[in-house]
């Protein structure tokens, strides 16, 4: 059986679209439904239904479409192993939405010109979701917020950055005192279900601020472009460029010492890919100094 049969069923099932496959995996849509129909008849099920121009995957498809995936992790896996002695294989990272947009360009545009035999899959989410994804083996690496829990034996993690809490206000009121912003002005609230949301709670309360609260959200150039809208003001972690362009913002130190939002990377100790992990960490202390 052959391997890309199996990675293009998968594609297929991700992508929901025999184009959506064709485009990700550079071939024709009928190159995608000739390898579709060869694996079908090897393993003498129907894994694909066709309607019209979008598929589902049939009961049998279902079946095995975990199985085909850890196959082919697997595959990934002897391929680390076999080129041992080089820096190459696959490396499966995950990457919160900061850093995704923020610190992860520039440590991948580092790692891929340093070593160029490297493949890397990313996956974006939510930090809380990304440890478990380390914790099980389905990633090797993430670069997230640091967890207000303690990581399991298996589980290593870096400090990479540290982002002051800062108010976010238009540059009209730079002058202004930022303890009476936070008072008196529309408060734009970073999300509280958030890890760097409930540092900016936690501050506000220790500080007995008590805000005029207008909005609530986890999206910080969202909160950002709000903020210049005159919308109101924000309590955010100092993140990391890109900003959103265009936006006329100052953003204030506060008074009183507060709890920095950490990011850093964290990986499985037993992944047979440590030596891509540790390019990677490499890699990302070294951005991390540069910012």
């Amino acid at each position: 059986m052959d391997t890309q049969f199996l990675n293009t069923f998968v594609t297929v099932v991700d992508r929901g679209s025999m184009a959506a496959a064709a485009r990700e995996l550079n071939i024709t849509p009928a190159a995608v439904a000739q390898q579709i129909r060869t694996l079908e008849r090897e393993l003498g099920a129907p894994l694909i239904a066709r309607v019209g121009r979008t598929v589902s995957v049939t009961e049998e498809g279902s079946r095995i479409v975990q199985r085909a995936r850890d196959l082919l992790r697997g595959v990934a896996d002897m391929r680390s192993i076999a080129n041992d002695s080089a820096v190459s294989g696959e490396l499966r990272l995950g990457a919160c939405p900061t850093a995704l947009a923020g610190m992860l360009p520039d440590i991948l545009a580092r790692m891929v010109a340093a070593f160029p035999q490297i493949n890397v899959f990313i996956k974006p989410g939510y930090s809380a979701d990304l440890y478990r994804a380390v914790e099980s083996g389905e990633l090797d690496a993430a670069i997230v917020l640091q967890a207000p829990f303690a990581l399991p034996k298996t589980c290593q993690w870096q400090l990479l950055r540290e982002e002051p809490l800062v108010v976010l206000a238009p540059e009209a009121m730079a002058d202004r005192d930022p303890h009476e912003l936070l008072a008196t002005q529309p408060l734009i609230r970073y999300d509280r279900n958030q890890w760097g949301g409930r540092l900016a709670d936690e501050y506000l309360r220790n500080a007995g601020i008590v805000p005029q609260e207008r909005f609530e959200l986890n999206a910080l150039n969202a909160i950002a472009v709000m903020v210049d809208r005159g919308l109101g003001v924000s309590l955010v972690p100092n993140w990391a460029q890109p900003w959103p362009e265009g936006v006329k913002l100052v953003r204030l130190p506060l008074p009183n010492e507060s709890v920095p939002r950490r990011i850093g990377m964290v990986w499985s100790r037993s992944t047979v890919r440590i030596r891509l992990v540790t390019v990677l960490l490499q890699e990302s202390q070294a951005v991390s100094k540069l910012a």
